[in-house]
C-alpha cells in the first residue's frame, strides 16, 4: 500500500490523472510492470471470444486494406496478445495496465478508464485468483473507493458439474452461455430450437455438415441475396449458431434429475466457508465426483485470507457468471454496495485466452479490471 503523503501528491495533479497514477504506482510496486497496448485493435479478436452481444458494443473503422479494427474495449485480450508476442510468452510474466477504452454503455459515458493486472504463466492456481482479487481490492481502496463488496463464482466447479451431470456438450455450451449471461435454466431450455421455424430447410441442409461445410453455404446463401452479412454478423457467425440449432435439435432431453442438481447448485450462495460445505454436501448426496474442483475452491478461500481479503465482504452465489465467454474458472466483481452503479472491480480466470490467440500451448492466466469512473460511486473526487 503506498503512503498518504505520495498518494496526495499524485493526486494533486487533478482528480482522474491523480487516481490513475495512484493505482498504477500501487500495481507496479506489486511486481507487475505496465504494459500499453494499442487503442487500435483487431476486430476479429473480440468478436470470436467476447460472442456475439459484444459487437453492438465496439466502435468500428478498417484499415486501408478493409481490415476491420475497433477501438479498444477491454484490456485482457490485447495484452494477452502483446504478452505472447514477447519473448516471455508462454512463461510466468504479470502486467497491469491503466487507459482508455472504448465501449457503448448505458447511462454512462462511452469512453472510460479502465486500469488492471493480468498473470500469466502461474500453475498455482489458488493462490494466484486469491493475489489477483487482493491486489484489486486494495488497488481500488487505495485509490479512495469505499470498502467493496466481492461476490464470486466458479465457471470451473460449473463445468465439472455439469460434465459429472453427463450432460451432452451442446447443453453444456448452451447452459455455461445462457447462465453467464444471468439466464435461469427455464429461460435457457425454453429457449432450445424446434423442429419448425422459417431457418428449417437451412438446418436441414446442415445436419450432419462440419464448421466448414456450414460456413460455405451461409456463404453461398448470402451470395444470392447479394449480401455480406446479417444483422452486423459474418458468414462464419451465422454458420455456428445454425451449427449450435442442428446439434440442440438431436441432443437428448434434459433429464429431470440433472435439472433438480443444476437448480440445487445455482441456489447455493452465502459466506465461502458455508458455501464450500454447501458444495461439498450436493456432490455427495447427488454422487457427483467434484473432489478436484472443491478441493480448488476450498483452497482459494484460504489464500484469499492469506491475501488480506475480509472474507465478511465476500460472498458466494453458484448462478454468478460474467458474460464473456473466454471465463474459465474463478469469476468475481466487486461493487460499491451503497450505489446503484455497476461493478467497481472484476475479472477472474481464463485458461484457454492463450491458446484461442494462437499459442500452441495452454497458459493459465487470470486478471482483473478497476472502473476509474466508479471509484466514488460514479463522480470522480474534487
Amino acid at each position: 500500500m503506498l503512503d498518504r503523503p505520495l498518494i496526495s501528491t499524485l493526486e494533486a495533479v487533478g482528480p482522474e490523472t491523480g487516481k490513475m497514477q495512484v493505482l498504477l504506482a500501487q500495481l507496479v510496486q506489486a511486481g507487475y510492470p505496465r504494459i500499453e497496448p494499442a487503442i487500435l485493435q483487431d476486430a476479429s479478436h473480440f468478436l470470436d471470444l467476447g460472442g456475439e452481444d459484444i459487437r453492438a458494443s465496439l466502435y468500428f473503422t478498417s484499415d486501408r486494406g478493409g481490415a476491420e479494427l475497433c477501438l479498444r474495449p477491454e484490456f485482457t485480450i490485447p495484452v494477452c496478445r502483446a504478452y505472447l508476442d514477447s519473448r516471455r510468452g508462454g512463461e510466468a510474466a504479470s502486467f497491469s495496465y491503466c487507459g482508455p477504452v472504448f465501449r457503448f454503455r448505458a447511462g454512462e459515458p462511452d469512453e472510460f478508464i479502465q486500469a488492471g493486472l493480468e498473470s500469466f504463466g502461474r500453475t498455482d492456481a489458488a493462490a494466484a485468483d486469491a493475489e489477483i482479487l487482493g491486489l484489486a481490492l486494495e488497488a481500488a481502496t487505495g485509490a479512495g473507493a469505499p470498502s467493496l463488496a466481492t461476490t464470486f463464482g466458479d465457471a470451473g466447479l460449473l463445468a465439472q458439474l455439469l460434465d459429472a451431470l453427463k450432460l451432452p456438450p451442446t447443453w453444456q455450451r448452451r447452459l455455461k452461455r445462457g447462465l453467464d449471461k444471468g439466464e435461469t435454466p427455464s429461460v435457457i431450455l425454453a429457449a432450445a430450437p424446434t423442429q419448425s421455424g422459417d431457418h428449417a430447410g437451412v438446418l436441414a441442409a446442415l445436419a450432419g455438415t462440419d464448421a466448414t461445410g456450414a460456413r460455405a453455404l451461409v456463404d453461398d446463401l448470402l451470395s444470392i441475396a447479394g449480401i455480406t452479412s446479417v444483422g452486423g454478423r459474418s458468414a462464419t457467425e451465422i454458420a455456428e449458431r445454425f451449427l449450435s440449432q442442428v446439434a440442440m435439435r438431436s441432443a437428448p432431453p434434459f433429464g429431470e434429475e440433472q435439472r433438480a442438481v443444476l437448480d440445487r447448485f445455482l441456489a447455493i450462495a452465502g459466506h465461502p466457508d458455508e458455501a464450500a460445505t454447501d458444495l461439498r454436501r450436493l456432490a455427495a448426496e447427488a454422487g457427483l465426483d467434484l473432489g478436484t474442483a472443491l478441493d480448488l475452491f476450498e483452497e482459494r478461500i484460504s489464500f484469499m485470507a492469506v491475501h488480506g481479503v475480509d472474507l465478511a465482504t465476500v460472498s458466494f452465489s453458484g448462478s454468478f457468471g460474467r458474460k464473456l465467454d473466454y471465463y474459465t474458472g474463478f469469476v468475481f466483481e466487486c461493487r460499491n454496495p451503497t450505489a446503484s452503479i455497476g461493478p467497481v472491480v472484476g475479472g477472474g480466470r481464463y485458461d484457454r485466452l492463450a491458446q484461442s490467440l494462437g499459442s500452441k500451448v495452454a497458459v493459465p492466466a487470470v486478471g482483473a479490471a478497476i472502473w476509474v469512473d466508479r471509484l466514488h460511486g460514479g463522480e470522480l473526487a474534487s
